[in-house]
């Protein structure tokens, strides 16, 4: 799965919990990612994993910048 589609996925999975709200329910889905993200990336200590071979980048960092573009 692409960093792309793991933001993708992320977001759609909140959207499903936040339906319904008198609100932009896709914004708020997507802080709720990157919520997710940086827990992962500090928490869990992914920002330290070694790097993607193919392209040398680190997957969940990629997946937050995505997040942050969508």
């Amino acid at each position: 799965m692409t960093p792309k589609e793991k933001a993708e996925e992320l977001i759609n999975r909140y959207l499903k919990i936040l339906a319904g709200g008198m609100y932009d329910v896709r914004e708020e889905a997507k802080k709720c990612a990157l919520v997710c993200v940086h827990t992962i990336l500090k928490d869990v200590g992914a920002k330290d994993w070694e790097l993607d071979t193919a392209t040398k980048t680190n997957y969940w960092q990629d997946v937050e910048t995505e997040l942050s573009l969508l």
